[in-house]
């Protein structure tokens, strides 16, 4: 419009050029010489303004959740006549004005060699019946990972994929950062977690500070979560991936020991180096551990009768040397299907497996 009247130096004329009434063409114009040309529309009075101040309030009251539809019936009463497509604008509007203050800011986290190790749990594949289940480790500053396939998510299973996972890196780094479980947390009091009495003796054991995230907030223990993401994409048979199915847990176990070693091994486009080359650096930083696991992690506690070397153990009996007679000993199941394993450990002179 401008550009036709400037060509033209008509006002008719360049309404005809521009499609519109040469009234129009003049008001522009007269603002462009007054320097107030905008490229917004002006804004006009709306039915919805009188009512903006209770839809803020209502905005507040519900954390930005409450619905258009809901907001309209409630103007309606109020007296508000407007239409309901109006209100849907207006709520909207003032949903984000409401978020842009309330946006989590993401800041990089510069970590530290030897500060923190991050775990998660992922969904496993199906082997003869049961689900597996995927316990995923990430050290933060060299970026090393450890994926171990579980049976189950007890705290004997945990607390033994834990050691297994100190022990390939080589130490215990000050903290470690998890979900809030039950073998983690047992509670939440004023918003403060109760830690698991096992979970302390554990960390006691092994001279580390474990710390959880915020309840529902994925995104400060993004390195597990990735892990987790990248270990099922990988290791659980999808059509995306054409993975035949599992046929026992001993495969399953190969097959994540092979995929820690291939990421390990990989540059990372952060760091541009390979993870268990970082790895032989952190390890300086990182705390001695215990010659002998935590008991935890042997399973649970059972005694082995006076008289008969035989312990009971999920309905089942089996039997230990007849050294160990009156002793206490520990047992749990590692394993699915033809495959599983009962492991029965006396931390003492003797240590027996059983199959």
């Amino acid at each position: 419009m401008l550009e036709a009247f400037d060509l033209t130096g008509s006002l008719r004329d360049a309404g005809e050029l521009a499609g519109c009434s040469h009234h129009t063409v003049g008001r522009y114009v007269a603002a462009r010489d007054a320097g107030g040309v905008c490229d917004r529309a002006v804004s006009r009075p709306k039915l919805i303004d009188e009512f903006l101040p209770k839809l803020e309030e209502w905005m507040e009251r519900s954390a930005g959740k409450i619905r258009a539809d809901k907001v309209h019936e409630r103007l309606v009463v109020l007296g508000y006549s407007g239409s309901e497509r109006t209100t849907r604008r207006a709520v909207a509007q003032v949903r984000a004005a409401f978020k842009s203050g309330r946006v989590r800011v993401h800041r990089p986290w510069v970590t530290e060699p030897g500060m923190w190790l991050q775990y998660d749990f992922g969904d496993g594949p199906v082997i003869d019946g049961v689900k597996a289940v995927l316990f995923c480790a990430w050290l933060a500053w060299s970026r090393f990972r450890v994926v171990l396939a579980l049976r189950d998510k007890t705290m004997p299973s945990v607390f033994a994929a834990l050691d297994v996972t100190l022990r390939r890196i080589g130490g215990a780094p000050t903290y470690v950062l998890t979900d809030n479980e039950k073998t983690v947390t047992v509670e939440h009091v004023a918003g403060i977690a109760v830690r698991n009495p096992q979970m302390l003796a554990f960390a006691r054991h092994y001279g580390v500070t474990v710390h959880t995230c915020e309840p529902a907030d994925p995104a400060s223990k993004g390195g597990s979560e990735s892990t987790v993401k990248l270990a099922k994409a990988d290791l659980v048979p999808k059509d995306t991936n054409l993975l035949p199915a599992y046929t026992s847990f001993a495969e399953l176990e190969a097959a994540c020991a092979a995929f820690c070693t291939q990421v390990n091994a990989r540059v990372h486009r952060v760091t541009r180096r390979a993870p268990r080359d970082m790895l032989a650096e952190e390890q300086a930083r990182l705390h001695r551990l215990p010659v002998a696991a935590h008991t935890v992690a042997f399973g649970v506690t059972r005694a082995v009768a006076a008289k008969t070397p035989m312990v009971a153990f999920e309905g089942g009996q089996y039997s230990v040397p007849h050294t160990l007679l009156g002793a206490r000993v520990w047992v749990r199941s590692h394993g699915v299907g033809d495959g599983e394993q009962v492991i029965i450990v006396h931390v003492g002179d003797a240590e027996l497996s059983l199959s």
